[in-house]
């Protein structure tokens, strides 16, 4: 039996993490019959959602539980596809998975407003009279690291700038095309579509929203992936303290 542990829909969004949005696509293209639960992320080493229990055998991280289930099944998500557009496809990973996902995480988390409207939902189980204090030093724990990387020293103005860099870079590989390359969804397309989904979500206020709606061609690929891989929800839904 397999199970992906992550969260169903919340923000308006078929996960509120791009990342389980990325593996609950990409189990799907492989054929796998898979359950859905709620992550406990202090039952795991690495704290982080996804992570996926095949059998008793617990495989952590999207991209080692893609590359997990194309060893065991001898089948690739970019079979089809040239050594060229394999390259490119994991660039494009990698590029909205870099600038465009932290400055989505910006917005969400640092932007006070979107925030309490958003991510402190996750706190609802603290007590109230720590929760204050507790998403305080997470939120700054958050800050710290990203300026540690150096992206967080850029100002919100120029993370958009970076976050508008690569959307217009998705918007030009996509073109016309059903899918980034052509009729098919590939690997690339689970996790540049996640992204893109997290970013143009009503639910927030943020540029995020225009900078990806403007591209009428990426409108019509996020209603395609969301159509095809997230037609029915099959989450459990989250307990949640709400005091």
């Amino acid at each position: 039996m397999i199970t992906l542990y992550g969260w169903g829909p919340m923000f308006d969004c078929p996960s509120p993490s791009p990342y389980v949005m990325k593996t609950e696509i990409q189990l799907q293209m492989l054929g796998l019959d898979f359950e859905h639960a709620i992550a406990d992320l202090e039952a795991i080493p690495k704290h982080k959602a996804p992570y996926v229990y095949d059998g008793e055998l617990l495989i952590q991280d999207s991209n080692f539980i893609r590359a997990y289930f194309e060893n065991k099944l001898r089948k690739a998500l970019d079979d089809g596809l040239t050594a060229e557009q394999k390259a490119t496809s994991w660039a494009l990973e990698r590029m909205v998975e870099g600038h465009l996902n932290s400055t989505m995480a910006s917005e969400r988390w640092m932007i006070d407003a979107n925030f309490n409207k958003g991510p402190r939902l996750f706190f609802m189980d603290v007590p109230a009279e720590a929760r204050d204090q507790v998403c305080a030093e997470v939120r700054a724990g958050m800050k710290a690291t990203s300026e540690g990387t150096g992206f967080g020293r850029h100002s919100r103005e120029e993370q958009l700038q970076l976050a508008a860099w690569d959307i217009q870079a998705v918007a030009n590989q996509l073109g016309e095309k059903d899918f980034l390359f052509g009729d098919w969804a590939t690997a690339a397309d689970a996790a540049v579509s996640a992204v893109l989904i997290s970013c143009a979500t009503d639910y927030f206020d943020t540029p995020l929203i225009g900078l990806v709606r403007n591209h009428a061609n990426l409108v019509g690929y996020m209603d395609r992936i969301k159509s095809t891989f997230f037609a029915e929800n099959k989450w459990p839904m989250p307990e949640m303290a709400m005091a």
